[in-house]
């Protein structure tokens, strides 16, 4: 009888955490669908007196936020994959490549995961405007497309692929790309989910960089375009919740469909790593 109480306290405190987790989102969605000014009637209403999707057509058609959205869409698609193409090149090079200096190389990467990343900005910024790369979706992607963690993520994966496997390939004449790429890439499949989740997210909700570098308003990403709606429509909270519910979706639709992939290489990570 204990241990059924026990249980149950157990499932009723993971259920509320649920909710508390879940209840802002469900009404970030319910808002938007509301009526302008219904929001901030008192006492607050949890659902619309009636559906409407203007505020959704006011976003893409008056504001023109679709721009904004497919610049968002553009830099975190390219970012991740260039991304996931970089960093599993440099963790299966420590990891599994023998050459001078590695574990004294990969030692600093490590030591600068403690560096603030606002303390690199201005010299990144000084960099890329002498490239000519400031106000363009470039200037926005390159900074993100190899990053400590991700090296060290994707070495500390593919110290678990037996080495006698990357022997009998060479063995057999096969070069160290197509070892990598045939054999290692498809092994690493989890574990490369996993990090491009993590890029995805990080690149489509990134607000600081994108801000420093695009000046042109043609090219502002969605969280940039969605922070000067703020100034300029604060008392309109349907509409922000329609634009904040548009900033969530692919987010939220990425994480569904890889889902699986994703909880598989934390998974191999916790038990190998």
């Amino acid at each position: 009888m204990k241990r059924i109480v026990s249980q149950l306290l157990l499932y009723a405190a993971l259920v509320a955490g649920a909710a508390v987790t879940v209840f802002p989102l469900l009404w970030m969605l319910s808002a938007s669908l509301m009526p302008t000014g219904e929001a901030t009637t008192f006492p607050p209403r949890l659902f619309p007196s009636h559906v409407t999707f203007s505020h959704y057509g006011e976003l893409f058609t008056r504001l023109n936020l679709g721009r904004s959205f497919l610049s968002s869409s553009i830099i975190a698609v390219t970012a991740t994959l260039l991304s996931l193409f970089f960093n599993s090149m440099a963790g299966y090079a420590f990891a599994k490549l023998r050459f001078g200096g590695r574990d004294r190389l990969f030692g600093l990467l490590l030591a600068a995961l403690v560096i603030p990343a606002q303390v690199g900005m201005l010299p990144l910024f000084l960099m890329l405007k002498s490239m000519g790369l400031v106000n363009s979706y470039w200037g926005v992607i390159i900074p993100t497309i190899a990053s400590v963690f991700g090296i060290f993520m994707i070495r500390q994966f593919m110290l678990s692929i037996p080495q006698e496997l990357l022997e009998a390939a060479r063995i057999d004449g096969a070069g160290e790309f197509r070892i990598y790429w045939a054999i290692v890439m498809p092994l690493a499949r989890p574990i490369l989910v996993t990090l491009a989740i993590f890029t995805f997210m990080s690149s489509w909700n990134d607000f600081m960089w994108p801000l420093i570098v695009l000046t042109d308003s043609r090219k502002y990403t969605l969280p940039v375009s969605i922070a000067n709606l703020v100034g300029e429509h604060v008392q309109d909270i349907e509409l922000m919740m329609a634009s904040s519910v548009l900033t969530v979706i692919p987010v939220l639709i990425l994480f569904i469909v890889l889902q699986r992939y994703y909880i598989e290489g934390l998974m191999v990570g916790s038990v190998k790593g």
